[in-house]
């Protein structure tokens, strides 16, 4: 029988599960000698929470994450055991600390968008960027979707011309606070589950409530969110993950990717990222990374969504190698919903964010001539779920 706890009665030492660091209060001041600083036990008012579980032996295994309930459920690092690198961490990311007195709610954060900086967030109900009409204030862009007005924040611009083109970017849950926040143990490792009521508060068609199961055992990270329409309207909606993947060798050029899509989308520029609404063949190209091994990142810049996806046997597996530490890290999809790949890898940076989401860029732009752009639309009462794995293994296994 499984054994679940609310969270929001634990004491800050069982939520507090990160190797090396002290259980001292986060207002400690230094007292001369060189001591690591605390890691916060809270963020944004809510409880870190660590899911952790025993090694077993000395084969590829997750061991443990730290999943952040006052950030969008944020999963802000996952730690691995891997036979030649030890216990190293999965995703690129600073300290809790260095995040939570550099990062979070400083200017760069207004909107939450140093959620989506390193770590792992979930972007929704819209992953990537929606075009619209700019208020006077430069605050939020207005849009529409079959008559219905959308006003969303303008969190997002072309770094060249802060000014200019701003847009929303990357969902209305950066920094919401989950609610009904359980862990529950089992057999190998703990399962995390938290919901949002009414997540949007009002910013989108209908109201709409999220459910998160997100569950760590030696073999995987398996990450599920439920969007349940509760509300009078029909809506879009759309979900992804944004995981900076690490390249445990920190030698990018070398790394190879696989993504099982054959169209591309075309963007304008890579400086706005603006879907163009054409979508290109990759074969032949540099963005054709179809090869089942991978094709290496060489020293190219990415910010590509890929379409046309290649499932096998009712899974979407991209994959980021790094042969220079024979490891292998893969995104499995299994929703059916899942209709295009991001991928974001910008040249010698010892990371690759892989995005698994339902739709294009700018579902509701006029670029699109009334094509399909993959939001799920729910009508009241209807639900849609996305559901994501992180897996590891040998890129050659050892005997």
């Amino acid at each position: 029988m499984l054994r679940s706890r609310s969270l929001l009665w634990l004491a800050p030492a069982l939520l507090l599960v990160a190797t090396g660091c002290k259980k001292t209060p986060n207002t400690a001041k230094a007292t001369g000698a060189k001591t690591a600083a605390a890691e916060p036990t809270e963020i944004n008012g809510m409880p870190v929470v660590h899911l952790e579980r025993k090694q077993t032996g000395d084969t590829p295994q997750f061991l443990g994450m730290t999943v952040l309930p006052g950030r969008g459920m944020n999963v802000f690092q996952i730690k691995a055991y891997f036979p030649g690198l030890g216990v190293f961490h999965v995703l690129h990311a600073p300290t809790l600390q260095v995040a939570n007195t550099q990062y979070y709610g400083t200017a760069s954060d207004q909107y939450g968008d140093d959620s989506f900086a390193f770590g792992g967030a979930f972007l929704v109900p819209y992953p990537n960027r929606i075009l619209g009409k700019l208020s006077p204030d430069g605050k939020t862009i207005t849009t529409y979707w079959r008559g219905h007005k959308l006003v969303l924040p303008a969190n997002w611009h072309n770094s060249a011309h802060p000014n200019e083109d701003k847009h929303a970017m990357h969902g209305l849950i950066l920094k919401e606070n989950a609610s009904n926040v359980q862990v529950h143990n089992t057999p190998d490792g703990q399962v995390l589950t938290a919901e949002m009521k009414d997540a949007f508060h009002g910013q989108w068609i209908s109201k709409t409530d999220l459910h998160f199961r997100i569950a760590l055992t030696a073999g995987a990270v398996d990450a599920r969110i439920t969007a349940t329409n509760v509300g009078r309207e029909a809506e879009p909606v759309s979900m992804a993950w944004h995981p900076y993947l690490s390249i445990p060798s920190g030698q990018h050029a070398q790394a190879l990717l696989h993504v099982p899509g054959t169209m591309r989308a075309v963007v304008n520029n890579y400086q706005d990222d603006f879907p163009t609404g054409k979508l290109m063949p990759v074969k032949g190209t540099r963005w054709d990374f179809t090869a089942p091994n991978g094709k290496p990142l060489d020293h190219g810049y990415l910010d590509d969504n890929w379409s046309h996806l290649q499932w096998t046997n009712g899974k979407l597996v991209v994959s980021l190698s790094d042969p220079a530490s024979n490891y292998k890290i893969s995104e499995v999809g299994f929703s059916p919903q899942i209709h295009t790949i991001q991928v974001y890898s910008p040249p010698g940076k010892k990371f690759a964010v892989v995005e698994e989401q339902f739709n294009f860029a700018d579902p509701f732009g006029k670029e699109w001539h009334g094509m399909d752009t993959g939001m799920a639309i729910l009508k009241p009462g209807q639900s849609v779920t996305w559901h994501v794995q992180l897996q590891m293994s040998e890129l050659h296994p050892s005997k």
